[in-house]
């Protein structure tokens, strides 16, 4: 966190005095984490002196080309979410982040150059983990992205809409590559032959899940589409997970897709542009806390679904490495890279991981199988 210039304090309390929020403004924040949204916290003392901090958030327009888009689905979400808990718990607290309304009762509002802002509340005593350092972190994690699956369950999925157009669409990830390839615009083609060779053989795995869902056997769901470590907020005292944060990507998908990039940014210890892959590994430890957090999470995954958990762990390290090796094969145009090589080293770690989830697929196969059956 820093504390901005005068200039953007006076815009902090501008946007801040938008939004219902009691008593007055104190000072706002510059918080630094996340790659896409500018975020700012803001710090209000009420009459009797008591301090109350709030989020503010302005939706990166760039990344998401219908703000308003993005916060029917986030409102659709909290609000079903909240509803349930207080219906099923009676405790509205917790579970999900709230929005405080605009003036004018809307979800949002504008700032003087046409950027739509939102608020949430603050959670207090709560952190976030950019790493997973032991099972029992994997575990929550996943447990909490599984408890959010399972309460957008009965969320009708009409209710959402694609934000990110064919955001988990293998099949095209892997019909642009091929394009790529035969184009070759950087003449980098050379340095990728054994890479290309590998996707190549694993095509089907990447039309696997898509065929399923087409003809109806898996279900389309509101996912996250985003379940990395750091969107989970955890108790300071109990590092237990208390609700899952960043909605801007939920989205009608399968959740065969959030519990496999669990799997892809959880089960190694290597960095994602690690060079030494023998630093590459699938810990089993990890996979077992992830598997059984998940499910214990999420009582409505179908039994097809757990079957190819498995599957969904290592076609989403697949998805990550084909689109980083095409960024490679472009010219490094998407993602942001520190040397020429950065987007082929991403790509090396991923297809190594799918390597090693392929060599103890069949002990993580019978670890699900296990926990599903514990359950029922």
């Amino acid at each position: 966190m820093t504390y901005p210039s005068e200039q953007n304090q006076e815009m902090i309390k501008a946007i801040s005095h938008e939004f219902a929020i009691a008593g007055e403004f104190v000072e706002g924040i510059e918080i630094n984490s996340g790659h896409i949204n500018n975020t700012y916290m803001a710090v209000y003392e009420s009459k009797s002196g008591k301090r109350s901090r709030y989020i503010l958030q302005r939706i990166n327009e760039y990344v998401f080309k219908d703000p308003l888009q993005v916060m029917r689905n986030v409102e659709a979400v909290t609000r079903h979410i909240n509803w349930k808990v207080l219906r099923v718990k009676k405790d509205l607290g917790g579970q999900t982040l709230n929005i405080y309304p605009a003036r004018g009762g809307r979800s949002f509002a504008y700032d003087g150059d046409g950027g739509v802002w939102r608020c949430y509340n603050y959670i207090e005593n709560c952190h976030t983990y950019d790493v997973v350092e032991n099972s029992r972190q994997a575990y929550q994690a996943a447990k909490a992205f599984g408890s959010f699956q399972d309460l957008v369950e009965d969320l009708p999925i009409e209710e959402v809409t694609e934000t990110i157009p064919d955001f988990h669409n293998t099949p095209k990830r892997y019909a642009r590559l091929m394009e790529v390839v035969s184009e070759d615009p950087q003449g980098r083609l050379s340095n990728v032959s054994a890479e290309v060779d590998f996707i190549r053989k694993r095509e089907g795995l990447c039309n696997h899940l898509v065929k399923l869902a087409q003809a109806g056997k898996l279900p389309m769901r509101v996912t996250h589409n985003d379940t990395k470590l750091n969107n989970v907020m955890m108790d300071s005292e109990t590092d237990e997970a208390v609700c899952v944060i960043d909605l801007d990507t939920v989205m009608p998908g399968l959740s065969l897709y959030d519990f496999g990039d669990l799997v892809r940014t959880a089960t190694s210890p290597a960095e994602e542009d690690e060079k030494d892959l023998s630093k590459v590994e699938m810990r089993m430890s990890m996979f077992e806390a992830i598997a059984e957090g998940y499910i214990d999470g999420c009582d409505c995954l179908t039994p097809l679904e757990i079957d190819n958990l498995v599957t969904g762990g290592k076609l989403m390290t697949l998805e990550v490495g084909i689109r980083f090796l095409t960024d490679y094969l472009e010219g490094d145009v998407y993602f942001k890279t520190e040397y020429d090589d950065h987007n082929l080293v991403r790509c090396r770690t991923q297809l190594k991981l799918v390597e090693c989830i392929e060599a103890r697929e069949e002990e993580m196969n019978k670890f699900v199988s296990k926990v599903a059956k514990s359950k029922h």
